[in-house]
Order: C-alpha cells, then structure tokens, then sequence
C-alpha cells in the first residue's frame, strides 16, 4: 500500500474537480480525500495499491470536462491507513 499527495494546479474549483476525484477514487478502491487549497489548486492525498494509485494520477492529469489542468505534482510516500473511505473537505 502506498500514498500520494496531488496537487492539481489550473482551472480545477468550481469545475467539479473534487467529486469528479472522489468518484475516480472510489471506483478505484482507494481511500483518502480532495480539498480546494486558497492558491486555487486541489489538494488530494489517496492511498491503495500503486497500480491503482496511477490511475487516479492519469485521472488527474485531465480532470472532469469542465477543468483545465496545467500541472500535475505528485509525491509518493508510505501509507498510513488514517482514513477508511475518500471524502471531500
């Protein structure tokens, strides 16, 4: 299991962005949550199986149809299994 921490940087709030995210997430069976940060990007932070860690990035790298994405960050790191399901904050 790991975790990764997005940062989805362009048109990303008031697009759908974030339940778009949580709906991608879920499909996937990962756990974790999405947030609007004040810079205008959205923060998500998942965890679950690389492979399927990947898909969510992949995800990201286009957003729902409404959204403009331009940069895409991502670190990996250890899970820590402190959420039990994907939530919006």
């Amino acid at each position: 299991m790991k975790r990764i921490e997005i940062v989805i940087i362009g048109q990303v709030q008031g697009v759908f962005f974030r339940h778009g995210a949580k709906q991608k997430a879920e499909e996937l069976g990962l756990i974790g949550w999405a947030r609007n940060e004040s810079d205008d990007s959205v923060r998500i932070v998942a965890e679950g199986p690389e492979e399927q860690l990947q898909k969510l990035i992949e995800w990201c790298k286009k957003g729902t149809e409404w959204a403009r994405v331009d940069k895409v960050n991502v670190e990996w790191e250890e899970a820590t299994g402190e959420s039990d399901s994907f939530k919006i904050l």
